[in-house]
């Protein structure tokens, strides 16, 4: 079963729920495991996004690197539980997909510290850029997060040009190549230069994608996959042409 269209998974955490969530965590891991403990989560994906930028309001879910004794898992249940939140809501599911590298490590950046045991670490900039293009899911926010991020250092004169994404990519995923709709995207982003624009248009592209693709999952259940969502919107698109 295609887990992202379940729906429980559908739930939206903001930035100060999220913060709300990660208070908690700390508090109980150190109340737990005493105040000697330690553990490092680096957040990607939604939740970096909201922790760093102001275009996005809300994550379906935390998609993190966990680094802590197996006893972590207790206190992210027990958060799930005291603020009612699916399973799942902090998990590390992303290893499995083709945005995981290992070097993700070494180009995260310190957020904060909870209880004095639990620092959180995200990922951000070109290099949250170059995970998102190398997922490059266009039912999701992959796409619109890649300009939203750009429009964002845009407006406050802090560019990031096409070579640091560039490099970005090639430091964390060295030779792969990122999906076509990705690469299409960057190729019109740094020509075009209308962050606003090409944002409202892939957001709505995003919508209707999404749309399409639940459609198809309450009449095919249990056939769509990570590996094989891109083959099937494009038959549906083809369908629709």
């Amino acid at each position: 079963m295609f887990a992202d269209y379940s729906a429980e998974n559908f739930f939206a955490l903001s930035k100060e729920k999220l913060d709300e969530c990660l208070v908690e965590l700390g508090k109980h891991f150190r109340k737990q495991y005493n105040k000697k403990a330690e553990a490092e989560i680096i957040l990607i994906g939604g939740a970096s996004v909201l922790i760093n930028y102001d275009f996005r309001n809300a994550s379906t879910d935390a998609d993190a690197l966990i680094q802590a004794d197996a006893s972590m898992k207790e206190s992210i249940n027990h958060v799930r539980d005291k603020f009612d939140l699916p399973h799942g809501w902090l998990n590390e599911d992303f290893r499995n997909t083709k945005s995981y590298t290992p070097k993700l490590r070494s180009v995260a950046v310190y957020y904060r510290t909870f209880s004095n045991v639990l620092k959180v670490m995200t990922i951000k900039d070109e290099y949250l850029i170059a995970m998102k293009a190398m997922s490059g899911r266009r039912y999701k926010f992959d796409l619109s997060d890649i300009v939203g991020i750009l429009w964002e250092h845009s407006k406050n004169d802090e560019p990031i040009t096409r070579q640091m994404v560039d490099n970005a990519i090639a430091l964390l995923y060295g030779e792969q190549e990122i999906p076509v709709a990705s690469k299409k995207l960057l190729d019109n982003i740094f020509s075009n230069g209308n962050y606003e624009g090409i944002y409202n248009e892939v957001r709505a592209q995003e919508q209707q994608t999404k749309e399409q693709l639940l459609e198809f999952v309450e009449k095919y259940p249990d056939t769509v996959t990570e590996d094989n969502t891109d083959e099937i919107l494009d038959a549906i698109m083809r369908k629709l042409e």
